[in-house]
């Protein structure tokens, strides 16, 4: 391995280290079903309008997945949509119609949301399973560390930096490593990002997006497979 390659992981390492005990954002997550629901009055839609009663998004119109993110996450992509800082000509009046308190009151009611899936016991990836691969081992001949390593156990999400992966809609996750690859998004820490999705070829592109997208069910079919042995 690389000196620049150890560098990186130790970043990684403390970056996830850092997040991991980050604290929930305090807010009213009555006051947040309230904005989800009506909006607040003061020109934030309902968020349910694009990402359903539920939270759990839209796959064919691009809506991601926000029931159990992080607080905090959410928190600050709402501050950066707002700022301009992450780009969103759907997101970002919407965005900049919210206070504070109704930002952090919408990020603890999305995580109050039922989270896709669970940490489960460490297992060996699938060599032919090539999106499994790269979430559990990533590709280091070309650079390119295991997507768990930062996004935690099943891509659960770790802290205020790394989103949950896991049962988010493959067109959206697509969609963000292509912007994140062509600068439009640029809102991440250390811009980790960028390097990876430069390296990341097409076909893995769509293996790993479709590999996060069907791992709650894939969970859920082996947990059943188990209790029925």
């Amino acid at each position: 391995m690389t000196k620049t390659m150890r560098a990186a992981l130790s970043l990684l390492a403390v970056t996830v280290a850092l997040n991991t005990g980050v604290a929930v954002a305090a807010g009213d997550t009555a006051r947040g079903e309230n904005i989800a629901t009506q909006g607040n009055g003061a020109g934030a839609l309902a968020c349910t309008t694009c990402h359903g009663p539920d939270g759990k998004g839209n796959a064919a119109a691009g809506f991601p997945d926000i029931a159990g993110l992080n607080a905090d996450y959410l928190s600050k992509q709402l501050h950066d949509y707002a700022e301009g800082t992450r780009k969103s000509p759907i997101m970002q009046p919407f965005a900049t119609a919210l206070t504070e308190d109704d930002i952090q009151s919408l990020s603890a009611y999305y995580q109050s949301l039922q989270s896709p899936v669970s940490a489960v016991a460490y297992r060996a990836p699938d060599p032919a399973n090539q999106g499994e691969w790269l979430a559990l081992r990533g590709d280091w001949d070309n650079l390119i560390p295991a997507c768990n390593q930062c996004h935690g156990p099943n891509g659960m999400g770790v802290g205020n930096s790394f989103p949950a992966l896991a049962g988010q809609h493959a067109s959206y996750l697509k969609g963000q490593i292509l912007a994140w690859r062509n600068g439009t998004r640029n809102n991440d820490p250390n811009h980790l990002m960028k390097g990876i999705a430069d390296r990341l070829s097409e076909q893995q592109i769509s293996a790993i997006t479709e590999y996060y997208a069907a791992l709650p069910e894939q969970l859920a079919g082996q947990a059943e497979e188990k209790e029925n042995r």
